[in-house]
């Protein structure tokens, strides 16, 4: 049964606010910005029917206070919460609080937020179903002993991971026997500092892989559909940097394989809304790496193939319509491109807080620029670096490329350091402009 949104709070900050409250105003419904005292002047908060201070700057008395944000969204009359991505978007029991207090949770159901957060978990489902993993420890680890029994069987190098995790925190690759168990006990003490919990487990490590993802929606009819693939393997400690859409690695006939594999495994899942499956390339096989419940930093990219807003597309599907538009209708056009403009030293990476002097961004046929800053803004040091996210499309990979470098010389951010020069040496390398790279090509550029 559909339901009617009247007014939606954004739980989140910066440009994934300002996203949000630009699609619910597309369909004509009411936002509710929540904002830090470091984000009085925001432009998600200027642009919101209403705005409400949830706490000092440190995320934990903010954006990741669930007791504030529920309170919020009571005193202005919301009647769902959207989560953005980060903070509590993968979160199962925020999802859970927001329903038990009247509010509709923008995103798939909390079970699936569960089952997809736990790592381990989300291996053995997905095996089930028909998308397979890395070989790997089926189970957490508690000894160094049960670890080298896994790593007797599927050889060095291996993998450690945070069954609860992600973004590279409590990864450890081993190379040799003997440095298993320290690194076993490494990996457990930064888990359990970064998410509550200390379980891990190990799987192959793959030297050279390709990070590939299929963006996928679903409604609450059982009908499913794969927007096809994104390319991220331009990537810096397993943080993204940029990502392209279609993947230089995939045809058309394993593009419309892998998609129908992953569409078949998310209508056994019973998973609704938006969600991302993502996986590691080794050779020709794609093997399963993770599931991600929300509304992806990069959705852009498969916006601009496709043609379809995914966010408008999330709140239509949470309020219990029908897909609108079937598999046979997802025709991909031409080539898009997206680099993450952060707040960093192109050189060493390193935060780059404070305030923008100067701002300009760049226009013309095929270029997008998702955005929270303006000329003025201050960035704190409080949150992720991410300034904005430059798009384009094209014909074609190649005059993306032409386009993407046009696009990032007329990008003008003055008063701090970012990383904009850092993308034009990615988008001057050779196996970048070939397609022919994988997630060490930035290290690569590094150490040249």
């Amino acid at each position: 049964m559909s339901r009617a949104f009247k007014k939606i709070l954004v739980a989140n900050r910066g440009e994934i606010a300002l996203r949000v409250i630009r699609a619910a105003r597309e369909l004509d419904i009411e936002t509710v910005a929540v904002h830090s005292t470091a984000d009085a002047e925001s432009l998600h908060v200027k642009f919101a029917d209403k705005a409400i201070c949830i706490g000092p700057p440190s995320p934990a008395a903010s954006y990741l206070n669930v007791p504030a944000i529920i309170s919020a969204a009571e005193v202005s009359g919301a009647d769902a919460i959207h989560p953005g991505y980060g903070f509590l978007s993968e979160n199962a029991q925020f999802a859970e609080t927001c329903d038990r207090s009247g509010f509709h949770f923008i995103g798939p159901k909390a079970e699936s937020i569960r089952m997809m957060g736990d790592k381990i978990q989300a291996r053995k489902t997905m095996n089930e179903v028909g998308l397979f993993g890395l070989p790997g420890s089926p189970d957490p680890l508690e000894t160094a002993e049960e670890a080298m029994t896994v790593a007797r069987e599927i050889g060095f190098p291996l993998i450690i991971k945070a069954a609860a995790g992600g973004g590279g925190r409590g990864m450890k690759i081993v190379r040799e026997a003997d440095k298993l168990g320290p690194m076993l006990e490494l990996a457990r003490r930064e888990a359990e500092s970064s998410f509550g919990s200390g379980a891990v487990y190990v799987e192959r490590f793959v030297t050279n892989p390709r990070h590939i993802e299929y963006q996928i929606v679903a409604d609450d009819f059982g009908n499913v559909v794969h927007l096809a693939e994104r390319e991220c393997s331009v990537q810096r400690r397993y943080q993204k940097l940029i990502e392209e859409s279609p993947s230089p690695a995939l045809d058309d006939e394993k593009r419309a394989e892998v998609g129908e594999r992953v569409v078949k495994a998310i209508k056994k899942l019973g998973y609704t809304n938006v969600g991302t499956i993502e996986f590691l390339m080794d050779g020709d096989e794609l093997y399963f790496m993770e599931m991600n419940t929300r509304i992806q930093v990069e959705h852009p990219v498969t916006e601009m193939m496709v043609r379809r807003d995914l966010v408008r597309l999330q709140i239509q599907l949470a309020e219990g319509h029908p897909l609108p538009f079937t598999q046979d209708d997802v025709e991909l056009r031409g080539h898009a491109i997206e680099c993450r403009v952060n707040a960093e030293d192109p050189v060493n990476f390193a935060p780059s807080p404070g305030v923008i002097s100067a701002y300009h961004v760049p226009g013309g046929t095929g270029v997008r620029v998702d955005s929270h800053i303006t000329t003025g803004t201050t960035v704190a040091p409080h949150y992720d670096s991410l300034l904005a996210k430059l798009i384009v499309h094209d014909l074609d990979r190649e005059h993306a490329i032409r386009r993407m470098k046009t696009a990032l010389r007329e990008y003008v951010v003055e008063g701090i350091k970012t990383n904009i020069p850092f993308h034009r040496r990615v988008l001057d390398n050779p196996g970048f402009a070939r397609g022919d790279y994988d997630t060490t090509l930035v290290q690569t550029i590094l150490d040249g």
